[in-house]
Formats: structure tokens, C-alpha cells, sequence
């Protein structure tokens, strides 16, 4: 029986992909095999040894301490794209907020105590300060090329927009689904040179943290439009509030609340609503249920960000999976002792990321005790996990 402890409230949709008959799932649980959780804050959290593998539903995974479950061997799953289709709706939306200075007329209107022919007068006075522009002709500039930014792209351009876009690092799957009308730019100081409006979809790391600064929103063209739906902090927040009292920025639409910018009147700040639809909810639960379900019972790492993905189809073998440090000789080490104890290696996975490899050996036998013993005593071994036969 495996135990799952969630942290947060899980869609009952992926709760569902645990068989009752073979998973207990309880906010409250001794010795769990693996967590789930959304944004509970992990870092500091005494975490129990029992803990084979961290779900997180979601993309980011800043409120888990990867570096801590790295070195217990422990993969971090998480569901990048399955709320790719929310972020991008919203990242729609915000375009079209700025664009035709809806939330300004909105108040204007909720703010008119009149009736009568009185409220058309002042509806007809007063709706000249809210003319805007039309998306159509204008450049996109998309940072960040992964499952929610190609979707952001391919949508623009579906609206009659001129989008280009960066990302050193995209993914082949990526590229196939991006519209060839997306022009790739090099720079990134040229792609804010040639936009209209920039959306963010990167994650918040060293390099990325206040990617969007004043000296590249001085390339942009006056009077555009900033949306970030990716991470606060990728934006440096008194840049832009320079830029939109400057006028270079017509708008700032983001998702991540700060006094500051809650108080400009340019600004139009949401309460992290990027994911908050039930369809975003249930997509990751399902996504990161089915992952950590797939790894605790086969070994399998699929959509991991601190292990490599690993897959490896299993026959009626008997199945052992070792974490371990990415060093020279690993796999002769465990292959040796394996055949010392009369073993025959069906088939083997080796893949490695960085510092972590993880190694997936089927058998024709039960491993002994002592020879379980033995490969978790070889340097360079976090964790070994002995999977047995498939259940059927």
C-alpha cells in the first residue's frame, strides 16, 4: 500500500488516478511515500525519509527545496502545460485590457451615481478618455517559447498580430508546434526593440530575475504594453513604474500583487489568477498524479526538474531503481555487484541531468538483501528502490 500525504487541496480528478486498493491519500499521514501539493511552502518543512518523490500540481516549483531532494534522490515532478491554455486565455485578456483601457472605463462607469439623461451625458462626455488602439498590425514580442508561450504566440498571431519571439533553449517539441508565421529574433534587446507588447513566460532563476529592466523597456516603442503572467520577480518593478510615468509604457498587466503597483493607475494587477480555472486545476492534478503514480510503481520519471527522463517499458522482471551522483563507473559498479549475486540483466536505462544520473535495471531474479545492502553502500548512490515484479 502506498501513502500519499497533499499538502494542498489536489482536484479530486487527479485524487482519482490513486486505486483505493493500492494508495491511502490523507492530509494526514505517517511516513508517506510521496506528496502532492500546489503552493504550500515546502522550505523548511521536516520532511520524512519515508518521501520516494514530490508532486508538484503546477509548473513552478519554487516553494519546494529541489536541492534538499536532489541530494536524498528524490525526482520533483511537475505539469508544465497543463495550464497552458489558462495562462494563455488570461495573457489574451490582458492584451485586450490594455489595448482598450477596459478596467479604466469600467470604474469610470461604476463611479457615475447619475441616472437618467443625466448618465448618457456623462457616458457620451467621458468615453473619449477611454479610445484605445486594435491589435491587428502590431508586434507581439514573446519571451520564453514553451508550452504556454508558443500557445501565447499562436494565438496572437491568430488575432492578426506580428509576433516574434525568443528562446535560446526550445525544445523540439515546442518548435513543431509553433507557427511558422513566429519570427525567431536572436537578441532579446532586439525583440523589444521591434514590439508593440511583450508577454514573459520564463522561470524565476538567477538569469532570469529582472530580465525585463530599464534599459531594455527603453527599447520599446512608446506606448506599449507589458504582460507578465510568468514570476514577479522577472520583472524589475521600478523600471516599469518609470517607464509608465514616462509614457514609454502605455500598460502593465501582471499577476503578481505589489503595493507599488497596485497604487499606479497604469497598472492592471490580478491575484495570481494564471492557473485558477477548474479545467488548469484538474489538468495538473491528473498530469502530476499519473507521473508520480508511474514512478512509485514502475520507475519511471516523466516531467521531472531535477532528474532526467527516464522511461523504460517493463516486461515480468524483476525491477531495481538507483538515484545516484553522475560519476564514472557507476554502472560497471552496480552491474558487478549484480553478477556477483547470480544475476542476469534483462535490461538497463542509464540517462543523466547535470550532477544526478538515475539508472533502471530489470532482472531475471529477486535481488538479495545483501546485495541490496551492497549497491547502497557504493558511493555516489542517494537513493535505490526495489520495485520487485509489476503488480498486476
Amino acid at each position: 500500500m502506498y501513502k500519499i500525504l497533499t499538502l494542498n487541496n489536489i482536484a479530486v480528478a487527479g485524487l482519482q488516478r490513486f486505486p483505493r486498493d493500492r494508495y491511502e491519500v490523507a492530509s494526514e499521514i505517517a511516513h508517506p511515500d510521496a506528496i502532492l501539493l500546489r503552493s504550500y511552502n515546502m522550505h523548511g518543512m521536516a520532511i520524512p525519509e519515508s518521501v520516494a518523490a514530490v508532486g508538484r500540481a503546477g509548473a513552478g516549483v519554487n516553494n519546494i527545496p529541489i536541492d534538499a531532494m536532489s541530494k536524498r534522490g528524490v525526482p520533483v515532478f511537475n505539469a508544465p502545460g497543463a495550464n497552458a491554455n489558462a495562462v494563455k486565455e488570461l495573457v489574451v485578456a490582458g492584451l485586450l485590457i490594455a489595448a482598450r483601457n477596459i478596467c479604466d472605463a469600467h470604474d469610470y462607469v461604476r463611479g457615475l451615481k447619475l441616472g437618467g439623461e443625466e448618465l448618457e451625458k456623462a457616458v457620451e462626455a467621458g468615453k473619449k478618455q477611454f479610445v484605445g488602439f486594435e491589435l491587428p498590425g502590431r508586434t507581439l514580442g514573446v519571451i520564453g517559447l514553451g508550452s504556454i508561450g508558443v500557445q501565447v504566440a499562436n494565438a496572437a498571431l491568430s488575432l492578426g498580430m506580428n509576433v516574434v519571439g525568443f528562446d535560446p533553449k526550445i525544445t523540439v517539441q515546442s518548435a513543431w508546434k509553433l507557427s511558422s508565421g513566429v519570427e525567431k529574433v536572436e537578441t532579446l534587446d532586439h525583440l523589444f526593440k521591434k514590439s508593440d507588447a511583450v508577454s514573459v513566460h520564463v522561470p524565476l532563476t538567477d538569469d532570469t530575475r529582472n530580465l525585463v529592466n530599464k534599459d531594455r523597456l527603453a527599447l520599446m516603442k512608446k506606448g506599449g504594453v507589458l504582460v507578465n503572467f510568468s514570476r514577479g520577480a522577472v520583472v524589475d518593478n521600478a523600471a516599469v513604474i518609470a517607464a509608465l510615468d514616462s509614457g514609454r509604457l502605455h500598460r502593465y498587466v501582471c499577476d503578481f500583487p505589489k503595493s507599488e503597483l497596485i497604487a499606479h493607475k497604469k497598472t492592471v494587477v490580478l491575484p495570481h489568477l494564471g492557473a485558477s480555472t477548474l479545467e488548469a486545476e484538474e489538468n495538473c492534478a491528473v498530469m502530476v498524479a499519473e507521473n508520480v503514480r508511474d514512478y512509485l510503481e514502475h520507475g519511471n520519471i516523466r516531467f521531472s526538474v531535477n532528474f532526467p527522463e527516464s522511461v523504460m517499458p517493463r516486461a515480468d522482471t524483476y525491477r531495481l531503481t538507483i538515484a545516484n551522483a553522475n560519476v564514472p563507473n557507476m554502472v560497471g559498479q552496480i552491474s558487478t555487484s549484480l553478477a556477483k549475486a547470480g544475476l542476469n540483466i534483462e535490461d538497463l536505462l542509464n540517462k543523466s541531468m547535470g550532477e544526478l544520473a538515475y539508472t533502471v535495471v530489470d532482472l531475471d531474479g529477486p535481488v538479495p538483501e545483501a546485495t541490496i545492502a551492497e549497491l547502497r553502500s557504493i558511493k555516489g548512490v542517494l537513493a535505490l528502490r526495489n520495485l520487485g515484479k509489476p503488480l498486476s
